[in-house]
């Protein structure tokens, strides 16, 4: 059974960037020993779209991710702004990223990005009906390619690790579960 929560005896902002703060905290463990330097991210979360189309393909994205310095195959997302209401953020970063558009998105899920060095969490929602609606607006950073899978083979891409973010990977996983959809392979 654990002993009780930490008591934070001071915290300094160690980098402050437009996308998340770095925190120090000094704290007090529940059996009195100290941690002089404990670093948290400080950031408003993010908020993901499993989005379906009428002929039961899902969306997602392919872009350049400069932290591994690859390219990744993902569900749409994208970080909240501030004040932001979590679906508000999964709506436009679902439009603003693919030039999509979709109805009914429903909170499926919510999970700690990274519990122990992050105050961020993941909205998951799933939508139907999505449709392209335009052009994507994508921030300058940005090079983002749609693509279109069938339902079917979701799951495989997860298998055969082209989906590669764990948050991610357990956005699909949630998001198949949810459609009753996801079943033990032999």
């Amino acid at each position: 059974m654990p002993r009780g929560k930490w008591e934070v005896l001071s915290s300094e902002y160690v980098v402050e960037s437009p996308w998340y703060r770095l925190r120090r905290d000094a704290c007090r463990l529940p059996d009195g020993s100290f941690v002089e330097s404990y670093y948290v991210r400080e950031h408003a979360g993010f908020s993901v779209t499993f989005a379906i189309t009428p002929d039961r393909h899902v969306v997602f994205t392919r872009q350049y991710k400069h932290g591994i310095a690859d390219f990744v195959l993902e569900l749409p997302a994208g970080m909240r702004e501030a004040g932001e209401d979590p679906e508000h953020c999964a709506r436009r970063e679902f439009e603003e990223e693919t030039g999509y558009v979709a109805s009914d998105f429903s909170l499926i899920a919510t999970f700690a990005m990274d519990p122990t060095s992050s105050t961020g969490q993941l909205h998951l929602y799933l939508a139907f009906d999505a449709r392209a609606e335009g052009m994507a607006a994508q921030d300058a950073t940005e090079d983002i390619e749609t693509v279109l899978l069938p339902l079917d083979t979701v799951l495989a891409q997860v298998r055969e690790r082209r989906v590669r973010a764990q948050s991610q990977v357990a956005s699909i996983y949630t998001a198949l579960d949810h459609l009753g959809i996801l079943h033990a392979s032999p």
